[in-house]
């Protein structure tokens, strides 16, 4: 889906909005287009009340008194389209997204206040996408040929400061470099612009244990994502394992042994050339402009999991519940696990909870969510090698009949992210220039990053 008849989005009479517009958590709408003027004003507040007040999560696309709303949700932000026609839902869906990625790129950051501060930028990108309500072009390197507006960068806040860490190694950047804006910005020349590519390899990962730490399944969605601030478009080559192989199909090269990563399945963005890729497991490809996903990949079989789950719960009286829960981290001890939050549902007739933390509580907190019968355990740093926990007594409002209330507690769920580590110990041999000059030596970052997508554990 990148163009219309015109410039490659085929079968646009498909693909046809009447409104467009974006919406904070609030409701306050930042960006609106009328592109017909064909259904009704006053859509977005009519869909901000549907969507806020939805029992449960609102469906990406409802229909209410023959207009149809789709939207989509990223960054604390609502993407929507509204129509009046009989238009292809997931095409919808597929051109917000491709909408929301093109703002990202020339914006540097998808926030609300990089939208409001770009907002002539947005707009000038809005009309330059969509025509009239149907779509002519979601393509970076296309867009940067039209538009004209410079971007305002955004200022992350810095933490060093605040927390007196270390200065950076020279050999590394803050992460919030790779949120650069893709054209010129309002302080920046062609001149100045440094040439770099980042490349990250992010895993998300989804596990369900059981009580005793075993693991009952489990699975990587992976993604090799890169930016490109290359100066013209060099043609690049990224080298994987060697002996990485793909299920169910014959590789040349070395083949996989113990340790090797096995792939159940991968797909490959449209500019990578596979001609090295069976021998040597290497991509060739010259970069398109903006944030693209070189490779996605999945694996199913056995891995190492980065934590393991043991929880324990005991009812020592019709009243009284007593839920132990340890945890242990499995990843090097170099590595630590950020922002790490463990939950556990609790019986709903939970009157009052007290929690008692292990040893070493530094940087850990626990508060007990009554309107969501939930116990809220967070670690902001969980370093590899050690292990944490937790005892929690729940006093119920009624007697729970035939000591059955520990039958409503949990299951445990974890949500974490680990920084320069992954599972699958799919890595990056190297990124290197084809045709590499002497005076053009960009420089390459590469990034790891492990997340839970869904990491549960039952009693």
């Amino acid at each position: 889906l990148e163009g219309c008849r015109v410039r490659g989005w085929p079968c646009a009479d498909g693909v046809m909005i009447s409104q467009f517009y974006v919406l904070s958590l609030r409701g306050d709408t930042i960006i609106t287009r009328d592109f017909r003027g064909d259904v009704v004003k006053g859509t977005a507040e009519i869909f901000f009340r549907r969507v806020k007040f939805w029992q449960g999560d609102a469906p990406p696309i409802f229909n209410l008194d023959g207009v149809s709303y789709i939207f989509i949700k990223k960054n604390g932000l609502y993407f929507v389209a509204t129509t009046g026609q009989n238009v292809s839902p997931s095409a919808v869906v597929e051109l917000l997204s491709k909408m929301a990625k093109v703002f990202k790129d020339f914006c540097g950051v998808l926030s609300e206040e990089s939208i409001r501060k770009n907002f002539v930028l947005v707009y000038e990108l809005l009309d330059e996408m969509v025509d009239f309500g149907h779509p002519q072009t979601t393509n970076t390197e296309h867009l940067k040929s039209c538009i004209h507006s410079e971007a305002v960068v955004i200022e992350q806040p810095k933490l060093g400061a605040s927390l007196n860490l270390p200065q950076w190694n020279p050999r590394t950047v803050p992460s919030n470099a790779v949120h650069r804006p893709v054209g010129l910005t309002a302080n920046e020349s062609s001149r100045n612009k440094k040439n770099e590519i980042f490349v990250d390899i992010l895993e998300r990962i989804t596990v369900l244990m059981s009580a005793n730490g075993r693991v009952v399944n489990s699975a990587i969605d992976g993604s090799i994502q890169m930016k490109s601030y290359l100066a013209g478009n060099p043609q690049l080559k990224l080298a994987l394992n060697e002996d990485m192989t793909i299920k169910n199909q014959t590789l040349g090269g070395l083949h996989g042994g113990y340790g090797a990563v096995v792939l159940d399945d991968c797909n490959f963005h449209e500019c990578v050339d596979l001609e090295d890729f069976s021998e040597l497991r290497t991509l060739s490809f010259y970069p398109p402009d903006g944030e693209f996903a070189v490779m996605n990949y999945r694996i199913t079989g056995d891995f190492g999991v980065p934590f393991r789950i043991f929880p324990y719960v005991e009812q020592t009286t019709p009243y009284k519940l007593e839920i132990t829960i340890k945890v242990r981290s499995d990843i090097p001890e170099q590595n630590y696990g950020g922002n790490v939050q463990i939950s556990c549902m609790l019986p709903k007739a939970t009157a009052s909870v007290s929690t008692e933390l292990g040893p070493s509580t530094t940087g850990q907190s626990a508060e007990y969510l009554a309107a969501e019968h939930r116990l809220s355990w967070n670690i902001k740093k969980f370093q590899g090698g050690t292990e944490a926990s937790i005892k929690c007594r729940a006093t119920l409002s009624s007697p729970s009949a035939n000591m059955n209330a520990k039958k409503e507690v949990g299951p445990v769920s974890l949500t974490f992210e680990i920084p320069m580590y992954n599972v699958s110990k799919l890595q990056v041999r190297y990124l290197r220039i084809a045709e590499r000059h002497k005076s053009y030596n960009p420089c390459r970052w590469v990034r790891y990053v492990t997340q839970s997508s869904s990491y549960v554990c039952r009693f």
